[in-house]
């Protein structure tokens, strides 16, 4: 009997280096060739008829010629799609994704969830992510560093989503009464300067890729913008994160915080709305980018039962996304540089891209609003050379649209139809299908 089970073994252990021997072989073709009818490259050219080869994860190089496709070559036709380089939306929170429970309000679930719950359920909402043609994405603030395990699950290859970088925990006054008895301490709190840099070293020893500041009041059906952090703390957390080559993001509703946050340095500019022209003027100055994310409090006002907000707060919130946009438009007719962020929560993921709709009202040209989710968004993340673009050397991240993006933005949001990161395809609906 023994001698029977040492052969069974041997022989399902051959079966099985056979099977490997077999995938590996059939996953070799790592070459592919794809074919657009157009090609906006995002470094400013259109081109006709382009070729995109992508060896491994890599473009190798962009073409007209057929005969420049390489032997064995996996061809993707695509000629009847405008082709584009993979969206980056620069402001998520990809952890916290519901699934709209019948009878139970999407706030509610989310602070019900336990952690490897919520980490599990995340799945969807990273697809829907891709599916939108977003390959990349900033994620800013996550529960119990739900982000850094995403993030690093993903680029295992252990679960399908778009690359992120993240930021663990953002930084947060105290704002919990005290409660007698054992009281372990929240991520993210920190109260003056020596805690600021206390908690941006934390964040940096957990791993994260940016630095996440809330300098003001304002998330949800709060539209308030009182500034929270003092000049000399939000000084401390810019120092601190650039110390260590990092970029620091900092939230502000209000004037008062997005002033300080731009004299203090930020790289980014979360939401910021009124903020005056000596800000703006400042901002186009020193090449602070400005991440309006106007669309998110219109996906509250449209579900606001489904999250479970309380009535009242309409009027509020339509009078800030029209004053948000306002500012959007005075800062783009300054120069300010801006990125495409969503802002994305619950059952936001698979709409990242309508921001893009209120940069065109906000008096940009489509192109200009592409490029604040391609080239703009990439240099703010410090990966101009790898993202954001179609050319050599650079991620085979591609995007294949219905119709003409450069003509009507509502193409790049609402017609995708094919989507490869990496060099992978990850969705494809040219046939009625997703991957």
């Amino acid at each position: 009997m023994k001698t029977v089970r040492i052969f069974l073994l041997i022989l399902l252990a051959t079966f099985h280096v056979v099977e490997c021997g077999a995938q590996e072989k059939a996953g070799a073709k790592t070459i592919r060739a794809v074919k657009f009818g157009k090609l906006w490259d995002g470094k400013g050219k259109l081109w006709t008829n382009a070729i995109v080869i992508v060896d491994g994860d890599r473009i190798r190089t962009v073409t007209t010629d057929p005969a420049a496709i390489p032997a064995g070559a996996e061809v993707i036709d695509l000629s009847k799609f405008t082709g584009l380089p993979g969206l980056i939306d620069v402001h998520t929170h990809m952890t916290m994704y519901t699934d709209e429970t019948p009878g139970q309000p999407m706030l509610k679930q989310l602070t019900s969830n336990a952690p490897a719950v919520e980490l599990f359920l995340a799945r969807k909402g990273a697809m829907r992510t891709l599916e939108a043609g977003v390959t990349t994405v900033r994620d800013l603030g996550a529960d119990q560093y739900l982000d850094i395990a995403m993030r690093d699950l993903i680029n295992r290859g252990e679960m399908t989503g778009p690359r992120m970088f993240v930021c663990g925990y953002g930084l947060y006054i105290t704002n919990t009464p005290y409660k007698p008895g054992l009281n372990l301490p929240a991520g993210g709190i920190a109260d003056g300067v020596p805690e600021v840099l206390k908690v941006v070293r934390q964040q940096v020893s957990a791993g994260a890729d940016v630095i996440k500041m809330y300098a003001s009041t304002g998330t949800d059906d709060d539209v308030t913008g009182f500034e929270t952090y003092s000049y000399e703390e939000i000084k401390a957390a810019v120092d601190a994160a650039h110390q260590f080559g990092k970029k620091i993001a900092i939230h502000s509703y209000g004037l008062a915080g997005a002033r300080d946050a731009v004299r203090a340095g930020t790289d980014s500019l979360e939401h910021a709305t009124d903020m005056d022209d000596a800000t703006i003027q400042e901002m186009a100055k020193r090449g602070t980018y400005y991440v309006p994310t106007i669309d998110h409090n219109r996906y509250y006002l449209d579900n606001w039962q489904k999250i479970g907000y309380a009535n009242g707060f309409q009027e509020k919130t339509k009078a800030f996304v029209e004053r948000n946009l306002e500012t959007a438009r005075k800062a783009h007719k300054a120069g300010v540089k801006f990125a495409m962020g969503s802002d994305a929560i619950y059952t936001m993921f698979g709409e990242n891209t309508r921001e893009l709709g209120w940069f065109v009202k906000a008096g940009m040209t489509p192109e200009q609003a592409l490029r604040t989710a391609t080239t703009n968004a990439a240099e703010l993340l410090g990966k101009e050379k790898e993202l954001g673009a179609v050319a050599p050397g650079y991620f085979g991240d591609l995007v294949a649209v219905e119709g003409d993006p450069l003509a009507d933005i509502d193409v790049a949001i609402y017609k995708v139809k094919w989507v490869m990161k990496g060099g992978a395809v990850v969705a494809d609906k040219t046939k009625g299908q997703v991957r």
